[in-house]
């Protein structure tokens, strides 16, 4: 019902602001704009054509702008850059969280962005520099820049002085402690600060078990600590153990939902980088680099086919191989539905952190319990269904269908085991090597399952039945 609502909302902002567009009437649009929400209006954004965009952009304020341009699609925004100017693209990145305008100028040609990074105060475009030299899949590409610290030797009064003095527009949740080099030493609550009298020593106060991350450590990784520790907060440290910066949950939540859609992505045989164009010729390039080497291993499971198609060339056998050939599908696609069922499981499990996931023999012997009991239920069922479906077709006088039948049943059991057991131990290898262990639920995998399959399938026909 909510989203219902919201959609119909979405919907009176979309035909109010495309009739004033219009009319040209850019006063009462301005007017509008400037009291909606910048998520609602990046929301519109997405479906105006560029002439609007502009109109739009001509007259948000500034800080709207900057949020809006923050938080419509990859795609969009580089559209939007082409009908900004380079003025434009200053101020609104001026208006900026630096983590934030560290993200937008790495999607500027390097170029403009030096130019606009020039324009900045000297102490943020050092920041901004910093954070466009650490990979944007790390700690240190998400974190923000700007913290709260104070020396260990300070008093409660300080601390407190030091966030009234602060400029700084985030929420906060705790203040930082180093030492007279740099390093962290841990944190302290701000509820502790309101609390304690203002002659209290920090250092009384600190939490040495504060958890925090490194600044070249990965996204997810960094996600998993916040999962399982619920924080809301990480300070972020370099190689020196010296505080660098800080990554809050809203942060967190972003970076989820990016590794998600990659996975995602990854196990549809396309990749992320797709949506970063708006040109159909760069998303299927990017989808014909997956779907041609597919093209190459279902032309290897027709060799296969080619191959036993000669080996059963002799005496009555070809009315074996006419039989058997119909449920070449039904096996491959079991089988590698199996082994896709597992292989997710496992990847979700190597993506949440999991203790379970990390532990290969546990997960293992769960894995091969279930893949029994399955391969065991479908070579039974299939071989029903094929011992039915043979029913209607007359083979030779000295040809049991019943060898087929129990051919295609054990192949099933067969085929789904090898299967189950390539999904379980890839997502591991490719991990292990610096794969994405996604790729392993990929098309790449589940067509060399189907090879894999239909060789079995055909080997233990031609062994049972020839």
């Amino acid at each position: 019902m909510a989203d219902e609502q919201k959609q119909l909302v979405q919907q009176i902002l979309l035909q109010q602001i495309e009739l004033m567009l219009e009319a040209d009437n850019t006063a009462t649009l301005a007017e509008l704009l400037n009291r909606q929400r910048s998520s609602d209006i990046a929301e519109v954004v997405e479906l105006l054509d560029n002439e609007q965009r502009r109109i739009i952009f001509n007259v948000l304020q500034k800080p709207i702008s900057a949020e809006v341009l923050e938080k419509v699609y990859e795609a969009t925004r580089a559209e939007i850059f082409d009908l900004l100017r380079e003025d434009e693209i200053k101020d609104i990145v001026a208006e900026l969280d630096l983590d934030d305008a560290a993200d937008l100028l790495a999607e500027l040609p390097e170029e403009i962005s030096q130019k606009v990074i020039i324009s900045l105060k000297p102490a943020d475009a050092a920041k901004i520099r910093k954070l466009m030299s650490y990979s944007e899949d790390s700690a240190g590409g998400i974190m923000d820049p700007v913290v709260i610290s104070v020396p260990e030797d300070a008093t409660v009064a300080e601390a407190v002085n030091k966030i009234r003095a602060a400029e700084i527009d985030e929420d906060f949740y705790c203040v930082y402690i180093v030492d007279k080099t740099g390093r962290f030493l841990g944190d302290v609550r701000v509820r502790l600060l309101l609390t304690r009298p203002e002659n209290a020593k920090i250092s009384a106060l600190i939490d040495p078990h504060t958890i925090y991350v490194i600044a070249e450590a990965d996204q997810e990784e960094v996600k998993n600590i916040f999962n399982k520790n619920d924080l809301i907060v990480a300070p972020v440290l370099d190689n020196n153990h010296k505080l660098i910066g800080r990554i809050t949950a809203d942060r967190i939540i972003e970076v989820a939902g990016e590794e998600a859609a990659e996975d995602l992505y990854t196990m549809a045989g396309t990749d992320p980088d797709e949506l970063d164009n708006v040109s159909v010729l760069h998303a299927a390039r990017i989808r014909m680099t997956w779907l041609l080497p597919c093209l190459i291993g279902t032309g290897i499971t027709a060799l296969v086919l080619m191959f036993f198609h000669g080996r059963f060339s002799f005496e009555n056998l070809t009315l074996v191989y006419a039989a058997a050939i119909p449920f070449v599908p039904m096996i491959a696609a079991i089988s590698g539905n199996a082994g896709l069922q597992t292989s997710a499981i496992v990847v979700c499990g190597l993506a949440t952190g999991h203790l379970a996931a990390l532990r290969l023999g546990q997960v293992f012997m769960r894995e091969v319990r279930i893949a029994i009991v399955v391969a065991l239920s479908c070579g039974l069922l299939g071989g029903v269904a094929c011992s039915l479906l043979l029913s209607f077709r007359i083979l030779g006088s000295d040809i049991e269908p019943i060898r087929i039948v129990f051919a295609f049943g054990t192949a099933m059991f067969s085929a789904i085991m090898v299967a189950t057991t390539l999904g379980l131990f890839l997502p591991f290898l490719f991990r292990r090597i610096g794969i994405d262990p996604a790729i392993s639920s990929g098309p790449l995998v589940t067509t060399a399952n189907d090879s894999i399959s239909v060789a079995i399938y055909m080997t233990l026909t031609l062994l049972l039945v020839g």
